[in-house]
Protein backbone atom coordinates (compact mmCIF):
# COMPACT_ATOMS: atom_id res chain seq x y z
CA UNK A 1 0.00 0.00 0.00
CA UNK A 2 1.21 3.65 -1.06
CA UNK A 3 -0.03 6.21 0.71
CA UNK A 4 -2.29 6.06 3.76
CA UNK A 5 -5.02 8.18 2.56
CA UNK A 6 -6.42 7.35 -0.84
CA UNK A 7 -9.44 6.46 -2.20
CA UNK A 8 -10.08 2.64 -3.89
CA UNK A 9 -13.37 2.37 -5.79
CA UNK A 10 -15.13 0.53 -8.19
CA UNK A 11 -15.25 2.77 -11.17
CA UNK A 12 -15.49 2.74 -15.26
CA UNK A 13 -14.91 6.14 -17.51
CA UNK A 14 -17.95 7.93 -16.62
CA UNK A 15 -19.24 6.41 -12.81
CA UNK A 16 -18.05 5.55 -9.49
CA UNK A 17 -19.87 3.36 -6.92
CA UNK A 18 -21.20 4.22 -3.59
CA UNK A 19 -22.49 1.57 -1.15
CA UNK A 20 -25.14 2.70 1.48
CA UNK A 21 -26.93 0.61 3.65
CA UNK A 22 -30.93 0.96 4.41
CA UNK A 23 -33.71 -0.21 5.41
CA UNK A 24 -36.30 -2.56 3.77
CA UNK A 25 -38.63 0.04 3.04
CA UNK A 26 -36.12 2.54 1.65
CA UNK A 27 -34.31 -0.08 -0.40
CA UNK A 28 -37.20 -1.35 -2.11
CA UNK A 29 -38.31 2.49 -2.82
CA UNK A 30 -34.92 3.30 -4.06
CA UNK A 31 -34.83 0.41 -6.13
CA UNK A 32 -38.20 1.39 -8.04
CA UNK A 33 -37.56 4.78 -8.48
CA UNK A 34 -33.78 4.15 -9.37
CA UNK A 35 -33.17 7.27 -6.70
CA UNK A 36 -34.08 8.01 -3.36
CA UNK A 37 -37.38 9.20 -2.91
CA UNK A 38 -39.33 9.76 0.93
CA UNK A 39 -39.34 8.96 3.32
CA UNK A 40 -35.18 8.91 2.55
CA UNK A 41 -34.41 12.60 4.75
CA UNK A 42 -33.71 15.63 2.51
CA UNK A 43 -33.10 17.38 5.90
CA UNK A 44 -29.92 16.14 7.40
CA UNK A 45 -26.46 15.04 6.30
CA UNK A 46 -26.77 11.57 3.96
CA UNK A 47 -23.01 9.66 3.99
CA UNK A 48 -22.00 7.90 0.86
CA UNK A 49 -18.71 5.23 0.68
CA UNK A 50 -16.83 3.81 -2.01
CA UNK A 51 -15.36 0.95 0.39
CA UNK A 52 -17.47 -2.17 -0.16
CA UNK A 53 -15.74 -3.74 3.07
CA UNK A 54 -16.04 -0.82 5.29
CA UNK A 55 -19.20 -0.61 5.20
CA UNK A 56 -19.36 -3.95 5.58
CA UNK A 57 -17.46 -3.62 8.75
CA UNK A 58 -20.54 -0.71 9.22
CA UNK A 59 -23.25 -2.93 8.79
CA UNK A 60 -22.55 -6.23 10.02
CA UNK A 61 -22.71 -7.63 6.81
CA UNK A 62 -26.36 -6.40 6.44
CA UNK A 63 -27.72 -7.36 9.94
CA UNK A 64 -27.61 -4.25 11.86
CA UNK A 65 -30.87 -2.64 12.11
CA UNK A 66 -32.19 -0.47 9.38
CA UNK A 67 -29.49 -1.33 7.47
CA UNK A 68 -30.68 -4.66 6.01
CA UNK A 69 -30.16 -3.70 2.57
CA UNK A 70 -27.20 -3.22 0.64
CA UNK A 71 -27.21 -0.63 -2.07
CA UNK A 72 -24.55 -0.03 -5.07
CA UNK A 73 -25.41 3.56 -6.30
CA UNK A 74 -23.51 4.53 -9.29
CA UNK A 75 -22.71 8.04 -9.19
CA UNK A 76 -21.39 10.26 -11.81
CA UNK A 77 -17.88 11.23 -11.58
CA UNK A 78 -18.73 14.58 -12.13
CA UNK A 79 -20.60 14.46 -9.54
CA UNK A 80 -17.91 12.90 -6.76
CA UNK A 81 -15.29 15.27 -7.81
CA UNK A 82 -17.81 18.16 -7.35
CA UNK A 83 -18.45 16.96 -3.69
CA UNK A 84 -14.40 16.46 -2.83
CA UNK A 85 -13.94 19.89 -4.25
CA UNK A 86 -16.42 21.52 -1.71
CA UNK A 87 -15.41 18.72 1.08
CA UNK A 88 -13.96 19.86 4.41
CA UNK A 89 -12.41 16.97 6.75
CA UNK A 90 -14.08 16.37 9.62
CA UNK A 91 -11.27 17.03 12.12
CA UNK A 92 -8.71 19.84 11.41
CA UNK A 93 -5.44 19.13 10.37
CA UNK A 94 -2.74 22.02 10.59
CA UNK A 95 -0.90 21.37 7.59
CA UNK A 96 -4.47 22.22 5.92
CA UNK A 97 -6.18 24.88 7.91
CA UNK A 98 -3.70 26.49 9.52
CA UNK A 99 -5.05 26.57 12.86
CA UNK A 100 -8.36 25.16 14.86
CA UNK A 101 -10.11 28.35 14.25
CA UNK A 102 -9.75 28.55 10.82
CA UNK A 103 -10.83 24.81 9.62
CA UNK A 104 -14.40 25.43 11.91
CA UNK A 105 -15.04 27.92 9.85
CA UNK A 106 -14.66 25.97 6.94
CA UNK A 107 -16.45 23.18 8.26
CA UNK A 108 -19.25 25.08 9.77
CA UNK A 109 -20.15 26.54 6.62
CA UNK A 110 -19.53 23.07 4.15
CA UNK A 111 -22.04 21.60 2.67
CA UNK A 112 -19.93 18.45 2.18
CA UNK A 113 -17.91 17.07 5.60
CA UNK A 114 -15.34 14.18 3.96
CA UNK A 115 -13.96 11.71 6.86
CA UNK A 116 -11.47 9.28 7.07
CA UNK A 117 -11.82 6.05 8.91
CA UNK A 118 -9.47 2.44 8.94
CA UNK A 119 -10.22 0.47 6.22
CA UNK A 120 -11.36 -3.30 6.96
CA UNK A 121 -10.47 -6.19 5.92
CA UNK A 122 -12.59 -9.63 4.56
CA UNK A 123 -12.23 -10.37 7.99
CA UNK A 124 -13.19 -7.37 9.42
CA UNK A 125 -9.52 -6.62 11.41
CA UNK A 126 -8.44 -2.66 11.19
CA UNK A 127 -6.20 -2.50 8.10
CA UNK A 128 -2.92 0.71 8.27
CA UNK A 129 -4.66 2.58 5.78
CA UNK A 130 -7.86 4.57 5.59
CA UNK A 131 -10.73 4.27 3.63
CA UNK A 132 -13.27 7.47 2.35
CA UNK A 133 -16.79 8.67 3.58
CA UNK A 134 -18.13 11.81 1.93
CA UNK A 135 -21.25 13.64 4.09
CA UNK A 136 -23.50 15.44 1.96
CA UNK A 137 -25.64 17.92 3.32
CA UNK A 138 -29.13 19.15 3.02
CA UNK A 139 -27.63 21.68 0.85
CA UNK A 140 -26.26 19.62 -1.96
CA UNK A 141 -28.10 16.18 -1.05
CA UNK A 142 -31.40 17.16 -4.49
CA UNK A 143 -27.91 17.56 -6.55
CA UNK A 144 -26.91 13.89 -5.66
CA UNK A 145 -30.65 12.45 -5.84
CA UNK A 146 -31.55 14.49 -8.75
CA UNK A 147 -28.43 15.00 -10.92
CA UNK A 148 -25.65 12.60 -9.93
CA UNK A 149 -27.39 9.04 -9.23
CA UNK A 150 -27.15 7.05 -12.70
CA UNK A 151 -28.04 3.35 -11.85
CA UNK A 152 -28.88 1.53 -8.35
CA UNK A 153 -28.26 -1.98 -7.87
CA UNK A 154 -29.19 -4.32 -4.76
CA UNK A 155 -26.52 -6.14 -3.70
CA UNK A 156 -27.61 -7.84 -0.55
CA UNK A 157 -27.90 -11.34 -2.48
CA UNK A 158 -23.78 -10.63 -2.73
CA UNK A 159 -23.59 -9.85 0.86
CA UNK A 160 -25.81 -12.76 2.35
CA UNK A 161 -23.41 -15.05 0.17
CA UNK A 162 -20.33 -13.90 1.24
CA UNK A 163 -21.47 -13.83 5.13
CA UNK A 164 -22.22 -17.46 4.73
CA UNK A 165 -19.09 -18.34 3.11
CA UNK A 166 -17.17 -16.46 6.46
CA UNK A 167 -19.21 -18.15 8.56
CA UNK A 168 -18.23 -21.46 6.97
CA UNK A 169 -14.96 -20.31 7.33
CA UNK A 170 -13.75 -20.05 3.41
CA UNK A 171 -10.80 -18.56 3.24
CA UNK A 172 -10.70 -17.04 -0.17
CA UNK A 173 -13.80 -15.76 -1.08
CA UNK A 174 -11.99 -12.46 -2.54
CA UNK A 175 -13.22 -13.62 -6.02
CA UNK A 176 -16.41 -12.37 -5.44
CA UNK A 177 -15.83 -8.89 -3.90
CA UNK A 178 -16.10 -5.93 -6.13
CA UNK A 179 -13.29 -5.11 -7.52
CA UNK A 180 -11.59 -1.87 -6.79
CA UNK A 181 -8.67 0.24 -7.50
CA UNK A 182 -7.43 3.56 -6.93
CA UNK A 183 -9.58 6.64 -8.16
CA UNK A 184 -7.30 9.18 -9.73
CA UNK A 185 -7.97 12.39 -8.85
CA UNK A 186 -6.34 15.59 -10.02
CA UNK A 187 -3.89 17.14 -7.17
CA UNK A 188 -5.95 20.40 -6.75
CA UNK A 189 -8.76 18.17 -5.51
CA UNK A 190 -7.22 16.01 -3.56
CA UNK A 191 -4.42 17.93 -1.24
CA UNK A 192 -7.17 19.40 0.87
CA UNK A 193 -8.36 16.34 1.73
CA UNK A 194 -5.09 14.61 2.22
CA UNK A 195 -5.74 12.25 -0.51
CA UNK A 196 -2.32 10.87 -1.43
CA UNK A 197 -0.26 11.66 1.78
Amino acid sequence: MGNLYEIRAKYDRDTIVMYQAYSEKLANLAMEHQTFVKPFSFNRMTWIKPSFLWLMHRSNWAQKSSQERILAVHITRAGWEKALSLGVLTSPENKIHGSGKEWQADFDSASVHVQWDTERSQRGSALPYFSIQVGLSRHIIREYVDEWIVKIEDVTPLVHKLRKLKKEGGKNYSKYLPVEARYPLASGIAAHLMIGS
